[in-house]
């Protein structure tokens, strides 16, 4: 199929998610890999289909979403802030309901905080960390300039944990505002939508260059979908179709 064919006929899915248009780092050494794969997925969902004009809008979003998993990146010089978000904490040491119990950090978000003192060793910018990493960084680091990203917790002691979406949302609330650029840190197999999301909310934001994520699941984790890769990619993926789904109905009718 002709690439600009492609091209015209994907507007409206490249338009509603920017990362698609917005190549990652290591798309100039797989090129070649990635037009084959895209032609084959072409040829495959038009005939599936019956539908080519459709086929090429679909594409897109099975190829970003499924073959995809590197987040755009920026140089940590430019960078003015951090967005750090949590992954895997675990159930309440002493037991309990976790809705009535906090859960415990958990050696994954320990992690993050390393990575975080990293890009702080380079950088001293602000950082706004979910809870979990924000406990490491104050007890292992004593870090000053964090701003810890909280559960809400209901006038009936109900504790309500944040999204990413919902943790995304804080931030805005607590800078006033959406300026500067922020500094996505979050777990290898996460951080690329938790990059989506916070560009979600209207800042902008990369993952810091030259800085690798944890990327080491923890089988004791409290939520089963974090404690193997095989199934929490599933679940991002259907997350990330979730977003896709959202900017691309609203590209299409804004009105409604």
């Amino acid at each position: 199929m002709d690439r600009r064919f492609f091209v015209s006929t994907a507007a409206v899915a490249a338009a509603s998610m920017p990362l698609l248009a917005a190549a990652p780092a290591h798309a100039a050494d797989s090129d070649d890999q990635g037009r084959a794969l895209q032609e084959i997925m072409l040829k495959a969902l038009s005939r599936e289909l019956n539908d080519p004009e459709t086929a090429a809008v679909v594409e897109p979003a099975i190829e970003d979403i499924g073959f995809d998993w590197h987040p755009p990146v920026a140089p940590i010089a430019s960078l003015d802030y951090i967005v750090a978000y949590s992954f895997g904490n675990r159930a309440p040491a002493g037991g309990g309901d976790p809705s009535r119990v906090m859960y415990e950090p958990g050696p994954v978000n320990e992690a993050l905080a390393d990575t975080i003192a990293k890009v702080r060793a380079t950088r001293d910018i602000p950082v706004f960390a979910q809870w979990e990493i924000a406990r490491f960084l104050k007890s292992k680091y004593s870090m000053d300039g964090v701003t810890s990203i909280e559960p809400v917790i209901k006038p009936d002691g109900t504790i309500v944990y944040l999204s990413t979406d919902g943790v995304a949302a804080q931030v805005v609330s607590f800078r006033g505002g959406t300026s500067g650029t922020a500094g996505v840190v979050g777990f290898r197999d996460h951080v690329k939508r938790c990059v989506l999301t916070t560009r979600g909310r209207g800042m902008t934001a990369f993952a810091p260059e030259g800085i690798d994520m944890p990327g080491t699941y923890d089988p004791l984790s409290g939520q089963p979908w974090t404690r193997r890769r095989d199934l929490y990619l599933i679940h991002d993926m259907f997350a990330q179709f979730g977003m896709w789904r959202e900017k691309a109905i609203k590209a299409a009718y804004p009105n409604g």
